[in-house]
């Protein structure tokens, strides 16, 4: 008995230590005509971002890849609000934000073109920025008899507009020694070398630009309307750039002089701008549209129409001062010439 339970032990080890070794294998018993079975390759682990992707090179070598970071989308990319002047704003915000935006470009807040023969055209710095352009409806009360006075139809709706690009603005209105030494002539009516030129029509003043562009370095054209509202406005909020209320001392716009004055002869705003209301009415690349609410961004008007922008009012308003407000619309046949319509320049190049 004793033989056969040593034997029924030693046979039990034998199967341990057979069992133990298999386990430490890793192999499972097969049976007999089973397919084999394959080893099941690791999972690769998911993706981490942060490790750089590699390749095989012809020598075995690992090359490592830069990841190339996505293009931008050019249609979504805006310049960031920070960078603009939001209105209102004061004239001391003005003038820090135009030596700054001068600065970046390598640029004078303002600068001059020699024409020829001691003649120049001054230029101004306005920085890029956003403002409420147009005039907003005054409100009514319905239990009164009180009638309230609106402004015309064509000023509104008030509405946002953002102007992506700084450019430069004439300093002056065109003067009339300015446009001799472009064109050879004179056709305003009442004459003076630093008195602004009239008598052309938005055709001339195209033509005037073309010539000017060619005797210079271009880049010159007539400003878009939204252009000149912001350039005229300086930051303000109110009527005209220095206030709700107009005299004789802030602008030539009633018939006392029945004439156009030497450009610079009133106050300039907070840009730096004269004459911005009255003296003459300066014409805008624009056609003349009906606005469209809701906010935009570097309007230009419509793509046709029959008459061009004509903005600031002149001398010759009677008892119409309103005409010369920052908001105020006017239009007239690009054909069309009369003595109180001028013009000043934009430039983006």
């Amino acid at each position: 008995m004793k033989k056969i339970l040593g034997i029924a032990m030693v046979l039990g080890l034998m199967c341990s230590v057979t069992l133990i070794t298999g386990c430490s294998k890793g192999k499972e018993p097969q049976a007999k005509g089973e397919p084999a079975i394959r080893e099941v390759a690791a999972i690769p682990k998911e993706k981490d971002i942060t490790e750089e992707p590699t390749k095989k090179e012809a020598s075995g070598k690992e090359e490592v890849i830069t990841p190339t970071a996505p293009k931008p989308d050019p249609t979504v990319v805006m310049p960031a609000i920070g960078n603009f002047l939001v209105a209102p704003f004061s004239e001391a915000k003005a003038k820090e934000e135009q030596k700054k935006v001068a600065k970046s470009l390598q640029k004078e807040v303002e600068e001059k073109e020699d024409l020829g023969n001691g003649i120049q055209l001054e230029m101004v710095l306005i920085p890029a920025g956003k403002f409420l352009m147009g005039s907003k409806k005054n409100p009514v009360d319905p239990f009164s008899n009180i009638e309230v006075e609106q402004p015309p139809e064509n000023e509104t709706p008030q509405h946002e507009v953002t102007l992506t690009k700084s450019y430069y603005m004439g300093k002056f209105e065109v003067t009339q020694e300015q446009w001799f030494e472009i064109m050879g002539g004179n056709p305003s009516d009442n004459k003076g070398r630093k008195l602004p030129v009239e008598s052309v029509s938005w055709n001339d003043c195209q033509e005037f630009i073309k010539r000017l562009n060619t005797k210079t370095n271009g880049g010159y054209r007539l400003p878009t309307e939204a252009e000149w509202e912001y350039a005229c406005r300086a930051g303000t909020s109110t009527a005209y750039s220095f206030g709700d209320k107009i005299t004789l001392k802030d602008a030539n716009y009633a018939p006392k002089l029945n004439n156009s004055v030497a450009v610079g002869s009133y106050k300039p705003n907070a840009f730096g701008l004269y004459d911005m209301h009255g003296n003459v009415r300066e014409w805008c690349a624009d056609w003349l549209g009906n606005y469209r609410s809701g906010a935009v961004t570097d309007p230009k008007g419509p793509a046709e129409g029959e008459v061009r922008v004509l903005r600031g009012g002149s001398f010759n308003e009677y008892e119409y001062e309103s005409v010369t407000r920052s908001s105020a619309r006017d239009g007239r046949s690009p054909n069309s010439e009369d003595y109180a319509r001028g013009f000043r320049l934009a430039k983006t190049k």
